[in-house]
């Protein structure tokens, strides 16, 4: 059997070899973020529509689970909840912009919650070495979930746009690093 320690110099060779082409994937991200951020509405419509495609899908799925129970119980509860899956995925892609409306109230109130959750946590590790930056983390958090659900329903049209465009970009560059740190490895 061979353990995974010799299979880590074989990868890492194997990945050395092709630095050029993380760098590649990397500035294919880069470049598609920056678009992105050119254009938040597109970038927010087509961040919803891919959402609906994968609840579309992901309800089919459920649908075919459910054909697979033996219950009457199982059957209906899981068909029930593919079909809601495969409805809110048609809404999604059919209207993305109310579907993005939704979606940011969502992610609004969810930073504000987390926020106050990682406050409290950080309330809890006062005193331990670190736990400034966790309420520090815990506040900006607040902030931007209030920025958020304070400008609704106008936020709805560019906040998934920039969220996917920083996303994009902040990959794109990981992946620049990291095939370059291969190339010189």
């Amino acid at each position: 059997m061979v353990g995974m320690t010799e299979w880590a110099p074989d990868r890492g060779s194997e990945l050395r070899m092709r630095w050029g082409w993380v760098v590649a994937l990397g500035v294919i991200f880069l470049i598609a973020g920056i678009i992105a951020l050119g254009s938040v509405v597109t970038a927010t419509v087509a961040s919803v529509f891919v959402v609906g495609v994968m609840m579309t899908l992901s309800g089919i799925a459920e649908i075919v689970h459910g054909f697979q129970m033996r219950s009457w119980g199982r059957f209906f509860l899981w068909v029930l909840i593919g079909a809601l899956y495969v409805v809110a995925g048609f809404i999604a892609f059919s209207n993305p912009l109310l579907a993005s409306l939704v979606l940011t109230l969502m992610l609004g109130i969810g930073l504000i919650a987390a926020g106050i959750v990682r406050g409290v946590l950080a309330v809890q590790l006062r005193g331990t070495s670190g736990w400034g930056w966790i309420l520090l983390s815990a506040i900006i958090t607040v902030i931007v979930g209030l920025m958020i659900v304070g400008g609704w329903p106008t936020t709805s049209l560019y906040v998934l746009g920039i969220f996917l465009g920083v996303d994009l970009v902040f990959a794109g560059v990981g992946w620049i690093a990291a095939g370059l740190a291969l190339r010189n490895a």
